[in-house]
């Protein structure tokens, strides 16, 4: 049994250390999130570079656990390792392979709480893109654009859409980036036909309305500069008249009333 007010104050020992990395897949929503990954946002500065580096490789295998709650919440934690310096190749690609292949969408869950792996991911997105880790950060607009493409009958619900916009702007305010690079995650979104409401149900179909959404958030920020850092001033994007030109283009096939 962890005693977790002991922990507040406690350096990271490896014994501790491994019993809530452990507790982080627990299924009581109360333990996994306001407890172990809190507790694990406070040590992570903390962490010498070898252990950040194998709570990061424990964290990139996590991304193939069987419960649901545990894979989610591992990208949050690569996202901290990575705020701080720590990164290994292998990390994106196992998340690479997770993010686009992820079928349970679920924002919220009455017993498991938040699971938001959309959301998450993004979180990981924009760590990844904000930093100076990755010295090509066009792979992770890609991802973007394969992640709203993928299959699925899940309608965002819980603003994951928001949380994935605001990854992409992070990753655009990267100044090495140029026009193509910056507009270049939207071609494949471009080739997909239009696609209106069902003539018999009225729905939009779930990857439209996911797509549409997060664009409408990129846009947004793409006029007014995002934050990347909580409380900060808005940080502008070097191809901002370009890329709301473009998403502009890719809205009116979908949303005949866009001007």
């Amino acid at each position: 049994m962890i005693n977790w007010t002991a922990l507040e104050s406690a350096a990271p020992a490896p014994d501790t250390l491994a019993a809530v990395s452990a507790a982080l897949r627990s299924p009581d929503p109360h333990v996994r999130d306001s407890l172990a990954y809190e507790q694990l946002c406070r040590w992570v500065p903390l962490l010498t570079p070898e252990q950040r580096l194998a709570l990061g490789d424990e964290m990139a295998e996590r991304l193939t656990d069987p419960e649901i709650q545990a894979r989610t919440f591992a990208p949050l934690v690569l996202a901290d390792l990575a705020d701080h310096g720590a990164h290994r190749p292998a990390w994106l690609e196992a998340f690479a392979r997770w993010y686009v292949d992820e079928t349970d969408l679920r924002g919220f869950d009455p017993e498991l709480g938040w699971l938001h792996a959309v959301a998450h991911g993004a979180d990981l997105l924009a760590a990844l893109g904000r930093g100076p880790l990755l010295a090509d950060p066009t792979p992770l607009l890609d991802l973007v654009t394969a992640r709203l493409l993928a299959p699925t009958d899940h309608v965002l619900d819980a603003m994951e859409d928001d949380r994935l916009g605001r990854a992409v702007a992070q990753i655009l305010t990267r100044p090495e980036l140029t026009e193509r690079q910056a507009l270049g995650w939207l071609d494949p979104i471009a080739a997909q036909p239009p696609r209106r409401p069902s003539a018999t149900t009225g729905a939009v179909p779930a990857v439209v309305s996911n797509t549409l959404r997060t664009l409408r958030a990129v846009y947004v920020l793409a006029d007014r500069g995002v934050r990347t850092e909580r409380g900060g001033a808005p940080v502008p994007l070097p191809h901002s008249a370009a890329l709301r030109a473009r998403i502009a283009e890719l809205l009116v096939l979908n949303s005949p009333f866009t001007g």
